[in-house]
């Protein structure tokens, strides 16, 4: 099968959660013998190049770098390379390159949408970028020959807001091994247990303010590591540096990778993520496959995850952070209790699993009806 992929900025990279499933998508596809091709933006330039990685073939497509435009520009010069080639399915993932799909179906292409998350509710996009990503979701619930959500909360509010129904196919994540504090023992001076970790992009839907006001007011010896870079959001990055700044038991690390991520995942006494907005978070995933005890905020697409393995708190409430967090720092038995069943429910998310359900998705829509005739220019711009 000739599988074509967009909407992520580069694979290999663990810069977001999309360029995760689709490098792990891509990959295992390719190790099943499929024809994967996946289209990474061209970062610094217009000129386009090819190579591959992991028997993906890797296009580089034009963009036009700069803010607001970069996502828009390279999933447009993607769909018409994917118009050109004519694969036998187009993967788009997230919802503004989404925008480009009866681009795609112009050429007689199948079409499958996976969307993270509801990208336009996120606070570092402005007016014209959230009404971008918007007719992105339309453009999928209309258009797109099938789509593929990751919680049931999104399911709902396909069918509730587009009668729409997708398909459910939650992100995966493999079996981790527990590394011990070395590297981050040097650099930072941690240990075992020693300090609360918070993993992700410094943005302002990842609730990172939250967690910062409830541990000042706890007394605790233990540290918290801020561990991320940021992202279109450079000013609420300066604000949570300064928010901390008085207090030295915080650290921020910047992007993380390699085996200082794994150390950090492998040691920290409790995971916190505080979020607004979520799609499905891989960071929550691997901190459960690590077994570690994991603090989320309870909106439904962290609480899906998490089930009865972890604890939570009421989203955009400090006060209710820093309490369910207190009593996590008072209780080390509560902490041992929670990080055994996350190892456990992380088992059931696992990545053969989400490969073989995307794959009979494809064969199901290739082998379930005619090919479909191309399409008119009114399909592209009539939506």
């Amino acid at each position: 099968m000739r599988i074509a992929m967009l909407g992520h900025k580069r694979i290999p990279s663990r810069e977001g959660g999309v360029e995760v499933v689709v490098g792990e998508l891509a990959s295992r596809m390719a190790k099943l013998g499929h024809e994967v091709t996946v289209y990474n933006r061209r970062e610094g330039g217009m000129q386009a190049k090819s190579s591959s990685f992991e028997g993906i073939a890797i296009k580089t497509v034009p963009t036009i770098n700069k803010k607001g435009l970069a996502a828009m520009t390279a999933s447009f010069s993607a769909a018409l390379a994917v118009a050109k080639s004519r694969p036998d399915v187009a993967h788009f993932h997230a919802e503004g390159p989404c925008a480009m799909i009866p681009l795609v179906r112009l050429a007689g292409v199948r079409t499958v949408a996976t969307i993270h998350g509801l990208d336009w509710q996120r606070a570092k996009w402005g007016r014209l970028a959230s009404w971008y990503l918007k007719r992105g979701e339309k453009t999928a619930a209309k258009r797109a020959d099938e789509v593929i959500v990751l919680s049931r909360n999104m399911q709902c509010y396909f069918e509730e807001k587009y009668g729409r129904a997708t398909r459910l196919i939650p992100n995966g994540i493999d079996s981790k091994e527990c590394l011990a504090a070395s590297v981050i023992s040097k650099k930072y001076g941690l240990s075992e247990g020693s300090y609360v970790l918070f993993l992700g992009r410094i943005v302002p839907e990842k609730g990172v303010h939250y967690l910062i006001e409830a541990f000042g007011e706890l007394r605790t010896d233990k540290r918290l590591v801020v561990a991320g870079g940021q992202s279109d959001s450079r000013g609420y990055y300066d604000e949570m540096r300064a928010l901390a700044k008085d207090d030295k038991r915080i650290v921020f690390t910047g992007f993380v990778q390699g085996r200082e991520l794994e150390e950090l995942y492998s040691n920290a006494y409790v995971y916190v993520l505080p979020s607004d907005v979520e799609g499905m978070p891989i960071s929550l995933l691997e901190a459960m496959s690590y077994g570690r005890c994991c603090l989320t905020s309870n909106i439904s697409e962290c609480a899906e995850v998490l089930g009865n393995a972890g604890a939570t708190f009421e989203s955009g409430n400090s006060t209710s952070l820093e309490v369910e967090l207190g009593l996590l720092l008072e209780n080390p038995a509560k902490v041992s209790a929670f990080s055994k069943k996350a190892l456990l429910r992380a088992e059931s998310f696992g990545w053969d699993t989400v490969v073989s359900e995307t794959l009979d998705l494809y064969e199901g829509l290739l082998s379930g009806c005619v090919r479909m005739e191309r399409g008119s220019a009114r399909e592209f711009f009539g939506q």
